[in-house]
C-alpha cells in the first residue's frame, strides 16, 4: 500500500512538471512576441512541443526529482531542478540552433523557457511547503504553545526546522549571548537578545517554556538558564545529548525536560578509539552484571568497536530481558548472548568460558547498596563481591583471557561499611592473582554515577512526585558524581591503558553537596522548598559524610589520559590470598558482628559500625 502511494505521488509530481513544461514553452513564445505570435512561429511552436516534452521529461527522471518529498523541499531540491533544466535547455538549444530552415525557434525563447520552467517547478514546491508548514496566513493561525529557544547556532536551526512541522510548539523568539547574533533572524524568527532578556521576551510573547537548543552547552550555562527561567516562571526544556543525536537514537526535535543530570554535566570524554578498536574488534567480550546501570552502558559502548560476540551475564532474568529488548531493535554486526548465571557458581562459569572463550572480561556484578549490605546481609555481600570476584577472575585466568577489568568504587577507600570493605578485598584479589604473564588484571575505581539504580537521584525524584518530603541524611554530606556513559567510556579507556595490577582512579571532579542536589531537583520540578520540604533523616548504617578516592598509603601517577590516574598500593602476596579464602570459608558459622570485627585484620582502615548489634 505504501509503495502504491509513493508511486501515485511520484506520478502526480511528474504530471505537474509536464504541465509546467507545456505552460512554460507556450508562455515563452507569448512573451517573445508580445502575445501576438506570427502564424509561422505558431506552427513551429506546436510542432516542437513533443520534442521539448520528451527531452525535459527524460531529464526530470534522470536527475531523480521524484525521490524527494515536496513537503520538505529545500535548497538541494532547487539545485537538482536547476541542473535538470540546464541539461534539457542545453540539449534543446543545440538541436534547435542546428536546424537549418526558413523559420527557427527564436534564441530568446530558448532563454526565457528554462527561466519560466525553473520558476514554475521550484515555486510550486516551495509554495506547497509553505502551505504545509506555515499555512501561509500568518503566525496568528498557527497552533501550538509559544516557546522561546536559547541558542542561535546550527543546532537551533535544525530545531526550528523540525518544530515548524510540530502541532505542539510555536517558536516566537530566539535568545543568544553572542552579541553578533542579536537582532538577526533565523528562518523568520528574530534573535531578541541574551538570556538576561528572558523575562521581558517571555512576558511579551506569553511564552511558558524555554528550550535550550545546544547539545554541547556546559552545566554552568544550563544552571544560569534555569535560574533565569525560574525567576520568570518558565519551564526549561532541552534537546537530547550529542551522543544520542550522532547515534541516531534521538532526533533534535525530541525535546525533554532539563534534569539534574544536565546541571551536573561534565566535559565530554575523549577516548583512544583506534586503540580500543584493536583491543575489541572481532573478539568475544564478557560483561558480568550486564543488566545493571554500568554493565548495560558498557555493552552499549563496546558495540561501537565491532566485537564478534558480547556475552551478557547477569543473575537477574528481568534485567537481561530488558537488555535483550533494547538491543533486539537495533541492526548490529555483533552477536549478543544473554546468560542467566551467578558469578558464585564455579561450574557455571567454567562452562561459559569453555563455550564462548571470551578474550576480555568486564566485571560489573556486585551488591552495592551500603545500608542493605550492612545488617543481615554481610555474608551475602562477601560471597558476591569477594568470592564471586575471585571465581570469575580465576576462571578468566585459567581460560587465558587477555584482560580482566574490575569495576570498583570510592567506598573501597578507608571503608566504613561492609560494601566498601568487600570491594577493597575484590581489588586486592585481582592484584594477588596477577602473574608476570597471562591475564592482565585491571581495577577501575570511581564514585557514584548519575541515574543508576542505587543513586540518590531516582529516590529524590520519587519523593518529589509524591509531594515530598525529600529526605537528606545530613546537611553536609557530599558525594562524587559522573554520568553513566562517561564512567563506561573511562573504564574502557583504563582497560586499554592497563598492563596488570594497576588501580586506575577516575577524575570525579568536585564533590557535590547532596542538599544542593535536592534543592536543584525541586526547582527543576517547577516547585519551591515551601511546597516540597527537605528533612534530615540522619546518617544510615555504614554511611560517611565524605567519600575518598585514595587511601593514605596510596599515591597516584598521571596517565596519558587527563581524567585517569594510577594508584599504587602495597603488593598483595599469594599466601595472603589463600589465607583470605580460608577465612571466608568460616563465615557461615559466624555471627555478623564477629565477621565485622575480624574484617579489620584484612582491610586496613576499615571502621566497623557495630552500633546496631
Amino acid at each position: 500500500m505504501k509503495k502504491i502511494l509513493i508511486n501515485y505521488r511520484s506520478a502526480l509530481a511528474l504530471s505537474h512538471d509536464v504541465c509546467a513544461a507545456i505552460f512554460a514553452w507556450y508562455l515563452a513564445f507569448l512573451l517573445r512576441f508580445n502575445f501576438d505570435i506570427p502564424p509561422e512561429h505558431f506552427g513551429l511552436m506546436n510542432q516542437n512541443i513533443w520534442l521539448v516534452l520528451m527531452v525535459q521529461t527524460i531529464s526530470f527522471l534522470t536527475f531523480g526529482l521524484y525521490r524527494s518529498t515536496w513537503r520538505f523541499a529545500s535548497l538541494p531540491d532547487l539545485k537538482r531542478i536547476l541542473a535538470t533544466i540546464f541539461l534539457a535547455g542545453t540539449i534543446l538549444a543545440i538541436v534547435f540552433l542546428s536546424f537549418d530552415g526558413s523559420v527557427r525557434v527564436p534564441r530568446s525563447v530558448l532563454i526565457i523557457n528554462p527561466i519560466l520552467l525553473t520558476f514554475f517547478m521550484g515555486g510550486s514546491r516551495f509554495i506547497y511547503r509553505l502551505l504545509k508548514e506555515y499555512q501561509l496566513f500568518g503566525s496568528y493561525l498557527v497552533k501550538g504553545e509559544s516557546v522561546v529557544v536559547y541558542g542561535a547556532g546550527a543546532t537551533a536551526i535544525s530545531l526550528l526546522k523540525d518544530l515548524a512541522q510540530s502541532q505542539r510548539w510555536r517558536v516566537v523568539a530566539l535568545l543568544d549571548d553572542n552579541e553578533t547574533m542579536q537582532g538577526r533572524e533565523i528562518l523568520g524568527v528574530k534573535v531578541q537578545g541574551s538570556i538576561l532578556d528572558l523575562a521581558k521576551v517571555a512576558n511579551f510573547y506569553k511564552a511558558q517554556h524555554i528550550i535550550i537548543a545546544s547539545s554541547t552547552i556546559d552545566h554552568q550555562e544550563r544552571r544560569k538558564v534555569l535560574e533565569k527561567a525560574n525567576q520568570s516562571g518558565l519551564q526549561v526544556l532541552t534537546i537530547p545529548a550529542i551522543d544520542d543525536l550522532i547515534s541516531g537514537r534521538f532526533s533534535v526535535s525530541q525535546i525533554r525536560r532539563v534534569d539534574v543530570e544536565d546541571l551536573l554535566g561534565r566535559d565530554p570524554v575523549s577516548i583512544d578509539t583506534s586503540g580500543l578498536n584493536q583491543l575489541i574488534v572481532n573478539k568475544t567480550v564478557l560483561v558480568s552484571g550486564a543488566g545493571g546501570s554500568i554493565g548495560s552502558e558498557l555493552c552499549r559502548q563496546i558495540i561501537k568497536f565491532n566485537p564478534k560476540y558480547i556475552v551478557c551475564l547477569d543473575i537477574s532474568e528481568y534485567a537481561l530481558y530488558k537488555l535483550e529488548q533494547e538491543f533486539s531493535n537495533l541492526k548490529l554486526s555483533a552477536k549478543f548472548i544473554y546468560l542467566v548465571g551467578d558469578v558464585r557458581h564455579a561450574s557455571r562459569l567454567d562452562k561459559i568460558f569453555a563455550n564462548y572463550q571470551p578474550r576480555l572480561v568486564f566485571h560489573a556484578a556486585a551488591y552495592k547498596h551500603v545500608p542493605l549490605m550492612e545488617i543481615g546481609n554481610v555474608s551475602e555481600a562477601f560471597n558476591n563481591n569477594v568470592l564471586g570476584t575471585y571465581l570469575l577472575a580465576k576462571a578468566s585466568k585459567e581460560a587465558k583471557v587477555e584482560k580482566f577489568v574490575l569495576i570498583s568504587t570510592d567506598k573501597a577507600v578507608n571503608p566504613t561499611n561492609v560494601m566498601g570493605a568487600t570491594k577493597r578485598l575484590a581489588e586486592m584479589i585481582c592484584q594477588g592473582l596477577q602473574d608476570n604473564k597471562g591475564t592482565q588484571f585491571v581495577v577501575v575505581r570511581f564514585g557514584n554515577v548519575l541515574g543508576s539504580s542505587g543513586s540518590v537521584i531516582p529516590k529524590f525524584r520519587q519523593q518529589i512526585n509524591a509531594g515530598g518530603p525529600v529526605t537528606v541524611t545530613h546537611p553536609d554530606i557530599t558525594r562524587y558524581f559522573m554520568s553513566i556513559p562517561e564512567a563506561a567510556q573511562l573504564v574502557m579507556q583504563a582497560s586499554l591503558l592497563g598492563k596488570g595490577r594497576e588501580i586506575f582512579v577516575l577524575d570525579m571532579g568536585q564533590p557535590v553537596r547532596i542538599l544542593d542536589l535536592a534543592r536543584d531537583m525541586i526547582k527543576l520540578s517547577g516547585m519551591s522548598e515551601d511546597e516540597i520540604k527537605i528533612v534530615f533523616s540522619g546518617l544510615r548504617p555504614g554511611e560517611k559524610l565524605y567519600e575518598e578516592l585514595l587511601a593514605k598509603e596510596e599515591q597516584t601517577l598521571p596517565t596519558p589520559h587527563k581524567k585517569i590516574r594510577i594508584a599504587f598500593s602495597k603488593k598483595v602476596e599469594k599466601k595472603w590470598l589463600n589465607a583470605l579464602l580460608k577465612w571466608m570459608g568460616t563465615m557461615p558459622q559466624k555471627e555478623e558482628i564477629l565477621i565485622k570485627k575480624e574484617l579489620k585484620f584484612w582491610v586496613k582502615g576499615f571502621k566497623a559500625d557495630l552500633n546496631k548489634y
